[in-house]
């Protein structure tokens, strides 16, 4: 599931019209990368720019017409082997360039085809979410058959999902899971073009190319596919308390001249959790109203620098994850606009056992049921405290910390988990004692 590939397959473009940019543009993106290499051969050249050597070679005929790009030598097999750079005359020209945008990289894509290709791939990932599909996404955490049962539909309806609940019993991991349930890769452009202004989309930072190949992989140009592309796994892209509404919308890097993507257009195609949600110092009002349109219309208005507004596919699954009661964060009306609500209570013993034995598992260690069941009935039940999903976990990181001091075996103890307890909750008897 997690390895097939999704949406329409694209070509490579094979002339300069079917890049869908003017041919200004690419000029300046060449006449910019010659200034920075140097000199480069033609296929170099036209690697760098993510496309075929066919779709560079009127743009360098007409630098070399107006004398600002010479050949500087090559093999005689031809114009793609020759060595290209630019002439004194051209270096001032692409420094003009350059002072209106940085950017130099993979070709952007346009809009228009960013917009189709997410349009094909909401249609092609429009399938049912089953329960067994549900269980295998999440088959890592324990959660309760009602939990899942609430997900599920919640997912299906590729809506916003509101998780709320008791501080350390999952909701971000939760969150973060849903991907599992999205199938398939997905293609990401290194760049969006919109009336002349490049938009940075792909990210290495929130963007995982698929097997792991490196970003560069992608730059060489195949015959397959259109490598302005990168394909990637569906993008995870968490945000917590220090998000700001700035995030959400284009934004300049310093005098670069092109945008970088707002959060939502980085995460499109795939979840943008907002953790911590009211911790923000933006109001949670501010930040819904905020969603309000794009969560309902599927689409996202966002402004250039120049004041014109343009439309953008907002096809993301945003999980709210809060400890806060959601009552306190945001009224009735607000709460409407966010339709799944997934309580993420705290674990049973039996669940809390459960969760135990598989951090064990996960740390080569072996799992005591009876062990497990004295720490909750002597340390957590006759301290009065809750039990929470994160617990044995740390307990027992904890517990391997304490043996490591004491030069005691890499095992879990009795003693090692009571002391590890000790360590880990406040015991607010002692506080009033002080």
């Amino acid at each position: 599931m997690a390895g097939r590939e999704t949406g329409a397959r694209l070509h490579a473009p094979a002339t300069l019209d079917d890049t869908g940019l003017s041919r200004d543009l690419i000029l300046q993106i060449v006449a910019k990368t010659l200034y920075f290499a140097g000199e480069l051969t033609g296929v170099e050249l036209a690697n760098r720019l993510a496309v075929g050597f066919q779709i560079v070679e009127p743009v360098l005929e007409l630098l070399r017409r107006d004398q600002h790009c010479e050949i500087a030598g090559g093999s005689v097999v031809g114009a793609p082997s020759y060595r290209y750079r630019l002439t004194d005359a051209g270096r001032v020209r692409a420094s003009l360039f350059i002072d209106q945008s940085h950017y130099v990289g993979p070709l952007p894509v346009p809009l228009v085809q960013y917009t189709a290709y997410m349009g094909d791939l909401a249609r092609a990932t429009a399938a049912d979410v089953t329960q067994d599909a549900i269980g295998k996404a999440f088959s890592h955490l324990v959660l309760s058959r009602r939990v899942l049962d609430q997900l599920g539909p919640a997912i299906a309806a590729r809506h916003s999902l509101f998780v709320y609940g008791p501080p350390g019993n999952g909701k971000t991991v939760i969150a973060q899971a849903i991907r599992n349930v999205l199938e398939g890769n997905m293609l990401i452009p290194h760049a969006i073009e919109v009336e002349g202004q490049i938009i940075r989309l792909f990210d290495p930072v929130n963007h995982e190319p698929v097997a792991g190949l490196p970003v560069e992989h992608a730059l060489e140009r195949s015959q397959e596919g259109d490598a302005r592309w990168v394909m990637c796994r569906r993008p995870l892209v968490t945000v917590g308390g220090e998000l700001t509404l700035d995030a959400l919308e284009l934004g300049q890097a310093g005098q670069s001249g092109f945008y970088r993507a707002p959060l939502q257009l980085l995460a499109n195609g795939g979840v943008l959790v907002i953790d911590d949600f009211g911790r923000q110092h933006a109001t949670p009002r501010d930040l819904l109203n905020r969603w309000i349109v794009p969560l309902e219309s599927r689409v996202d208005h966002l402004t250039l620098q120049t004041g014109q507004k343009f439309e953008v596919p907002f096809q993301v699954f945003v999980v709210f994850a809060t400890n806060l009661k959601p009552a306190d964060l945001v009224d009735e009306a607000f709460l409407r606009r966010i339709q799944y609500k997934v309580l993420a209570t705290s674990p049973t013993t039996a669940e809390f056992v459960e969760i135990f034995a598989n951090y064990c598992r996960d740390r080569n260690l072996t799992f005591d049921r009876r062990l497990a069941e004295s720490i909750v009935a002597d340390e957590l039940r006759s301290r009065g405290i809750p039990l929470r999903g994160c617990h044995p976990r740390d307990l027992i990181e904890h517990a391997l910390a304490l043996a490591t001091y004491c030069g005691q075996p890499r095992a879990l103890t009795r003693e090692l988990l009571a002391s590890a307890c000790a360590t880990y909750f406040v015991v607010d008897e002692e506080l009033e004692a002080v």
